[in-house]
């Protein structure tokens, strides 16, 4: 059985929780990451979840996301968890960190303080998708997504949609080639452009940046 860290809305740990009752409809606030990996020529991949998922079955997601385990931070938990999911090793960098809640039809929801990480794969001939977690992959550039999510937000992972938005607040404690991506996704019109597709998974905005 697989215990989720509950936290408080500080990120401060207040105890455990069986991963299943975390994830049903009023949910309890625990820590997640999610991943962004992108190629040398700053295209992100990004991954579909499997239609075995309780939640959000089938729809496009980052490139990883899961859950820290005790003891563990979230660039070392993230690390972890990608050769679990995509069969490839990165390393990672930390981004920023957010809050969020938002149900899945009467089924569940995802309430999180969610952390967001990058990496920059050299090699994407090893990616192996593990059965079960994901159900097929896609390199894009940023205009191709965000035409994508105009025209199908319904199709998209509502923690993809705010991690996308808060790339400009990302941490500047990160290496020179992670900057270098952020720059090309990290556009004037970033937020504008994803504005209606938020408001299509948050019609009540449950979602927040994390100061650190």
């Amino acid at each position: 059985m697989e215990y989720l860290i509950l936290v408080d809305s500080n990120d401060n740990q207040i105890g455990i929780e069986e991963k299943v009752k975390c994830h049903l409809p009023k949910g309890k606030l625990h820590r997640a990451f999610t991943i962004f990996l992108f190629n040398k020529e700053g295209k992100l991949l990004l991954t579909q979840r499997s239609k075995d998922k309780m939640l959000w079955p089938g729809d496009w997601d980052g490139t990883v996301a899961s859950h820290p385990r005790q003891s563990e931070s979230y660039i070392s938990s993230a690390e972890r968890r990608l050769p679990e999911e995509l069969g490839v090793t990165c390393k990672l960098d930390y981004l920023h960190k957010f809050e969020y809640h938002v149900p899945y039809k009467d089924i569940g929801s995802e309430n999180e303080v969610c952390g967001t990480l990058i990496g920059i794969l050299d090699d994407s001939s090893k990616i192996k998708l593990v059965e079960g977690e994901i159900s097929d992959f896609k390199w894009v550039t940023l205009e191709e997504l965000l035409s994508e999510i105009k025209n199908s937000p319904h199709i998209f992972c509502p923690w993809l949609l705010v991690a996308l938005n808060f790339i400009p607040e990302s941490s500047q404690n990160i290496n020179d080639k992670h900057k270098e991506i952020l720059k090309m996704w990290n556009r004037d019109d970033l937020k504008s452009k994803l504005e209606e597709s938020l408001k299509y998974h948050f019609p009540d905005h449950r979602w927040e940046l994390k100061k650190e």
